[in-house]
Formats: structure tokens, sequence, C-alpha cells
């Protein structure tokens, strides 16, 4: 039986079906519309190509974050909507660890950087130990001009994943060879590495509380840190 994997946190909207050792399906799009458009159709229209059944869904694997506020939100809102309905396992994973995840190199650090706004980054740190994938750092928050040097200065070669990898390219170039771009097909989130790391989280026995499970934000949207300005102002 198969589990559903979502992706919205970035720009990339990414639908998936995936066995334990198998992708299904998988429905990957950026285009203009908004994820609140595109989600729900995108997940029926790729049951039905699949010829699945929603009922035959073990469970639903979602990015949690960090990445884009709304994004994650209408993400998690219909991941948890679906296991509720379905009375499935809902497992909540993490945007950064399962990038990285789709890359599986032993010998080389794996950088996933997703845009935090303002020319900063979120910044994971992982690479591939005795067949399995370890976080050397955890997620933060940095400006790209502190990230790149930092990351150029480590013992292991780099590659740069995710949407901040591909919009600070030429910042990252000045660091080449020992910063490298993931070539297309794994640069970007994919609902598939969602999927994979999903299904080991749930054979490991990780499961969210479809009541309580989050985003990870790291940070407050800009709507807060205006408002909070804007009350400061009137104090």
């Amino acid at each position: 039986m198969p589990i559903l994997a979502l992706d919205t946190a970035t720009i990339i909207s990414s639908v998936a079906l995936a066995t334990q050792d198998t992708i299904l399906a998988e429905l990957t799009l950026q285009t203009s519309k908004t994820h609140s458009e595109r989600l729900l159709p995108h997940i029926a229209e790729m049951l039905e190509m699949a010829g699945v059944q929603r009922r035959e869904l073990q469970a639903v694997a979602v990015s949690i974050g960090p990445g884009s506020y709304t994004g994650l939100r209408i993400g998690l809102g219909t991941a948890k909507a679906l296991a509720y309905a379905l009375k499935i396992p809902l497992i909540g994973v993490p945007t950064l660890a399962a990038l990285a995840h789709g890359c599986p190199v032993p010998g080389v650090f794996y950088a996933p950087m997703l845009d935090a706004q303002k020319e900063q980054v979120y910044l994971g740190l992982y690479d591939w130990y005795q067949g399995g994938l370890r976080e050397r750092e955890a997620a933060r928050v940095l400006p790209v001009a502190e990230a790149l040097p930092y990351l150029h200065s480590l013992t292991q070669p780099v590659v740069l994943m995710g949407e901040g990898a591909v919009m600070y390219r030429q910042m990252a170039a000045d660091y080449a060879p020992q910063l490298m771009i993931a070539p297309p097909h794994t640069v970007m989130p994919r609902a598939a590495n969602i999927a994979l790391l999903g299904w080991k989280m749930l054979q490991e026995g990780y499961s969210s509380d479809v009541f309580s499970l989050e985003p990870l934000y790291m940070r407050r949207s800009e709507a807060e840190e205006l408002w909070e300005r804007r009350q400061g102002g009137c104090s």
C-alpha cells in the first residue's frame, strides 16, 4: 500500500505516491498558480492516473518546513484533513532533510538552502554515513553572504540544494569548485523525497499528531514583524 506525499514549502508544488521502494507517481510543477488552487486537483489527478483509491493509502507525509509560510500552511492543512478523514498516520517530514535525502552519495556535505527573504537563507548541513542520512548541523537562518563563505571553509566538497542555491548561483560560483550546485532534477524540492524519507520515518515508528503538528517556521512572518513594529511605535 502506498503513502501520499505533499511538498508545498516553496514555489514548487509537488505530490507523489510511493511504496517502500518504488515511486508510483509524481506530479511536480512550478507555475503562477497558488498552492491553494492546484494542490487538491493535482492529488486527485495523480491518484486517478496511478489507479489508486484514497482508501488504499497507508499514510500521508508532508513537508513541514522551513519554507514559505503560506505554502506550509496549505500543505499541512491538506495533509491533516486527509489523514484525519482516512484515519491513517500523518508524518511531518523536515524539508531540508528531504532535499538531502534525495542524493545518497557519501564523501560530500549536502547544504539545502531555502529562501528566508531579505537575502537570508534557511540552511542545513547533512552527509551520508554508513548508509544513512546524518544531520551535521541543524537548520538555521543565515545571511547568504555569511552562509557561502562558511560552507566554502568546510573540509569536504559541498553540494548546494534548494531554491537558495538557484537564487544565489552566481554568488556561489565565486567559491567553486568547493561549492557545487545540485543538478536540475535534484536541486529543488520534490514530493518523491518526502515520500521516501516519510517511509523510513514510518518504519521507525514515527508519526505526528494530526491536531498538534505545526510547520517549522524558524522565524516570524513579515506580517508579524510589521505588526510588532507598529505596536512598538504606538507605545
